[in-house]
C-alpha cells in the first residue's frame, strides 16, 4: 500500500483545481492558475466557468505551465437541462474558447422520472461538440442516491461517448461517495471503454483522497492510475496535499467545491 506521501503525490498531479463560484472574477481565476505552480509538480488541470477561461490560458501561459496543465469548464451546469441543443452550443463555444476538457451535467432530473432517452442524446450531442477534446459527464450521483439508477446513468453516459464519468457538481448535499466511485468504477471496467473517472466535491483531506485512490487502484489496476484516467475535482484539497508533501500540519480545509 502507498504511504500517505505517496498518494498524496500522485492525487495532486490527478488533481482538476476548481473555483466555480458565484462571485468568480478574472483576478480570482488568475489566483487560482498561480496555485497550480507548487514546489511538488502541478495539477492536472484548472476547472473554471466558461467566462473565464480566457484569463486562465493567459495566467498559465505566463506561468510557462499551459502545456502541462488543462483547462476545464463546465456547461449544463448546474441544472442538469434536458435541452441537448443548449448544451452542444455552450459545449461547443466553451472548446472554441479554448478549453481542452468540458464537464457537462447529465439530465439526472430525467433519469429519476425513468428518460433515459434526454441523457443518451445530451451526451451524444456533446461528445460530437467537444471534438478532439475531453468530455466528461457529471452524473450528479447524489441526486441519483440509488445504486441501480447510478449503475443506469452511468451506463447512458458510457453508451453515448463519455470520456469520464464524473460524480458531481460539488452543488448538492451529497457529492463524491466511495459507494457511488465504486459503482462507477466498476461500469467502466465492465464496459471495457478506455474510460476516466473524477471524483468531484467533498475531497478535502490526504487520507481521503488516499482512500479513493486505493479503490481505484484495487478495481482498475496500478497501471491505469494515471491524470489520464483519475482526477479529483476540488478546490479545498491543494492545501491538504501540499501540507502532507511538506510533513506540515494541514490547516482546515474551506466548504469550498
Amino acid at each position: 500500500m502507498k504511504t500517505l506521501q505517496q498518494a498524496a503525490s500522485q492525487a495532486l498531479a490527478m488533481m482538476d483545481l476548481t473555483s466555480l463560484n458565484a462571485d468568480d472574477d478574472a483576478a480570482r481565476i488568475e489566483a487560482l492558475c498561480r496555485r497550480t505552480a507548487t514546489d511538488f509538480g502541478s495539477p492536472a488541470a484548472v476547472c473554471v466557468y466558461p467566462a473565464f477561461i480566457d484569463a486562465a490560458d493567459r495566467q498559465l501561459r505566463e506561468l510557462g505551465l499551459r502545456d502541462r496543465v488543462r483547462i476545464a469548464t463546465v456547461t449544463n451546469f448546474p441544472d442538469g437541462s434536458v435541452n441537448a441543443e443548449r448544451a452542444a452550443r455552450e459545449t461547443r463555444a466553451a472548446v472554441v474558447a479554448g478549453a481542452d476538457e468540458v464537464d457537462v451535467v447529465f439530465p439526472y432530473k430525467a433519469l429519476i422520472n425513468g428518460d433515459t432517452a434526454s441523457g443518451r442524446a445530451l451526451v451524444s450531442a456533446c461528445r460530437e461538440a467537444c471534438g478532439d477534446q475531453r468530455l466528461k459527464v457529471i452524473l450528479e450521483t447524489g441526486e441519483l442516491k440509488r445504486p441501480e439508477l447510478i449503475r443506469q446513468a452511468a451506463e447512458v453516459a458510457l453508451d453515448a461517448g463519455a470520456d469520464f464519468l464524473k460524480t458531481s457538481t460539488g452543488k448538492v448535499a451529497t457529492n463524491a461517495t466511495l459507494e457511488a466511485a465504486e459503482i462507477l468504477l466498476t461500469a467502466i471496467r465492465d464496459s471495457g471503454r478506455d474510460v476516466g473517472f473524477k471524483a468531484a466535491g467533498g475531497i478535502r483531506t490526504s487520507e481521503e483522497a488516499q482512500t479513493y485512490l486505493a479503490l481505484a487502484e484495487r478495481l482498475m489496476g496500478t497501471a491505469w492510475l494515471t491524470p489520464e484516467h483519475f482526477r479529483f475535482g476540488a478546490s479545498g484539497l491543494l492545501d491538504a496535499l501540499l501540507a502532507t508533501l511538506s510533513g506540515k500540519a494541514a490547516t482546515p480545509a474551506g466548504s469550498g467545491y
